[in-house]
């Protein structure tokens, strides 16, 4: 398996228009906002260097992101790590004993394929695996 970098920061919030002013204070636009019907989440993402912070609006209560924020509040939802094949990475993690929520990858937003880890496998983090093979600006996606 191969991580090749820290993809993006996941963020929940209440409401991406109200939670994003402060990073377009600090200079940081969004690329647009999209849904993830699947998910049941908003999602706008905010390019910073070689990775990006994605904002995380339920459109649910009843939403992974949610049930989050009902009980832990907004804030860091899960670290993304982009891999080069996510097939690979689920199947190395697996055969290592690591505990997944998702077996098999499906696809985020961006049409990045994605899967989860645990957070009782990794010390309380959720994490993201994220493989995305399209060049979109001169930037890998």
């Amino acid at each position: 398996m191969r991580v090749m970098s820290v993809d993006h920061i996941g963020v929940a919030v209440r409401n991406i228009e109200d939670s994003q002013k402060i990073y377009e204070i600090l200079g940081i636009k969004p690329t647009g906002v999209e849904v993830v019907e699947d998910q049941k989440v908003k999602t706008a993402f905010l390019p910073i260097g070689d990775t990006e912070i994605e904002l995380l609006e339920p459109t649910d209560k009843d939403s992974p992101v949610g049930k989050f924020i009902e009980s832990r509040g907004e804030g860091m939802h899960h670290l993304a790590l982009r891999v080069e094949n996510i097939e690979e990475a689920l199947r190395e993690l697996k055969n290592a004993g690591v505990r997944l929520i998702d077996e098999k990858p499906r696809y985020g937003a961006g049409g990045a394929r994605i899967a989860f880890l645990h957070p009782k496998a990794t010390g309380g983090v959720l994490i993201e695996l994220s493989q995305r093979g399209d060049f979109q600006g001169g930037r890998r996606l």
